[in-house]
């Protein structure tokens, strides 16, 4: 980008002093690429989800006044952004004073060393930098073609949906990345060879018009045992539903997007906990000058500040870490430590095991939120921690404290965790009532449909799919059906 610079003079020393100490403390990442710019480029960048160029659409520009009326009112700042390719690319603030600089640096070696260690990341295309220009252009030509209009339309109503995916796809090598040149756009998903054949199309050199997408044309009484349990419904719509082959192509781009995203929100405390943990050691113990501390603790601290609406990742992420790191240094884990029953002993528990840091690095590499929380989320650290759920008391007026038992507590962080609080939804018939119409199913897992999002969602599903759209759930341990058949969300009885 244009309105960016690399690092030279003092900062360049600095990014090679920080680098040197991440090394020593283990860490192993990508080459880390720093560039230099201003808060108005840091907001378009963060709008765009960190990439510099993105297919046009008007989200990105909403997203943008957003964080920038943020930083004009003194909601929020920006004092970072990494990008999970190879070489990593992160750009600092120009404003950011000598010490903010430092903070940023050992924050992104920390992310840099997450996205390339841990699980979920496997499959990670390190080349989504290109991957998201080839997909602006590809866009940009669709609107050219058949109408900015027609076209942003689309993306809006995919959108809708996109939060419905597979998190086992990330394992079954069908969003994987290229293991060589001639392979770049080569992907073992649907989309196999959408870019490929895209760079080879006589559309991509502005000429005539040819199909880019090859489906499946499997009959719909033939089709429920193949996508019976699908969970991956923009999968399901690309492949199956009677849509243009330049429709099931945007599908196909907005879903490898989707699907590139979906690790970072599996472990965003996992991944902000790593990151903060290793700049406050990186700075405390290797980089801060003595008249830097207080500067430091001011940010730390900000950053650390926990929120009135939401969980603080950043806080309960390093919390965390230090916990296990101090647990496995001191013996407090394993079969004795968790059948001890005198709590006096259980407390005064130290047996210098050591075996802290070789831990964390293990649960960076294997977890992900939702595991990391069910295995490390202790009643003790609860405890500690001082945490509580609260609700609005309408008598009152006001919040309060609803609980502070520990199981409920982990139970509603956990249901916040699972899906990301969207609910599960499965493909249950392409062929229902032999008329082919779709039916979903909900897989309630404790937390009811939300009838006014289901309403709407389905509504889009309608549009792509053109057929009546139903959906099973439970309410009150009974199970109902609801249906949209393109004039109104009603039961189905």
């Amino acid at each position: 980008m244009e309105r960016t610079k690399p690092l030279s003079g003092e900062l360049a020393k600095l990014r090679d002093e920080v680098l040197g100490y991440a090394l020593d403390y283990g860490l192993d990442f990508y080459p880390v690429v720093f560039e230099v710019c201003d808060y108005d480029t840091v907001c378009i960048l963060a709008a765009n989800g960190g990439f510099p160029t993105r297919y046009p659409h008007w989200r990105f520009g909403l997203e943008y006044d957003r964080l920038a009326k943020g930083n004009t009112y003194g909601f929020q700042k920006i004092y970072e952004l990494v990008i999970n390719t190879d070489p990593c690319y992160a750009y600092l603030l120009s404003s950011n004073r000598y010490v903010d600089q430092k903070l940023v640096m050992a924050h992104v070696y920390g992310h840099a060393d997450f996205f390339k260690n841990n699980a979920w990341f496997r499959h990670t295309d390190r080349r989504m930098m290109d991957v998201m220009a080839n997909h602006g252009t590809k866009i940009r030509r669709y609107m050219d073609r058949y109408g900015q209009d027609t076209v942003e339309e689309f993306i809006d109503t995919i959108l809708s949906f996109e939060n419905l995916l597979d998190v086992n796809v990330l394992f079954q090598g069908e969003v994987k990345q290229a293991t060589s040149a001639d392979e770049e756009y080569e992907h073992k998903d649907e989309r196999s060879q959408v870019l490929r054949s895209f760079m080879n199309s006589k559309m991509a050199r502005g000429e005539a018009d040819e199909d880019v997408v090859e489906r499946k044309k499997t009959p719909l009484e033939l089709l429920d045992d193949e996508v019976r349990g699908t969970r991956d419904i923009m999968s399901f719509l690309m492949q199956h539903a009677p849509i243009e082959e330049w429709q099931a192509d945007v599908i196909g781009i907005l879903r490898e997007e989707a699907y590139y995203f979906l690790p970072q929100r599996m472990t965003k405390i996992m991944n902000e906990g790593w990151a903060s943990y290793w700049h406050s050691k990186i700075l405390t113990k290797k980089a801060l000058n003595s008249s830097e501390i207080i500067d430091f603790a001011d940010i730390h601290s900000g950053v650390m500040a926990m929120s009135k609406q939401n969980i603080n990742p950043y806080k309960i992420g390093i919390e965390l870490m230090r916990d296990i790191e101090y647990r496995w240094d001191t013996g407090k884990f394993g079969k004795e430590y968790q059948e001890c029953t005198n709590l006096q002993e259980k407390e005064n528990w130290h047996i210098e095991t050591n075996q802290g840091r070789e831990k964390i690095f293990e649960v960076r590499r294997t977890h992900n939120d939702i595991t990391f929380i069910d295995e490390f989320f202790t009643e003790e650290f609860c405890n500690r921690m001082q945490l509580f759920t609260y609700k609005y008391n309408s008598r009152t007026g006001r919040n309060e404290i609803e609980t502070r038992d520990f199981k409920e507590i982990k139970s509603k962080l956990l249901n916040q965790l699972t899906n990301f609080g969207s609910p599960i939804i499965e493909v249950e018939s392409a062929n229902h009532k032999n008329r082919g119409e779709l039916l979903l199913r909900h897989v309630h897992q404790g937390v009811d449909l939300d009838l006014t999002q289901a309403s709407d969602t389905m509504a889009n599903i309608y549009k792509v799919w053109k057929r009546p759209v139903s959906i099973e759930t439970v309410v009150e341990d009974k199970r109902i059906r609801y249906i949209f058949d393109g004039l109104e969300f009603k039961e189905d009885k």
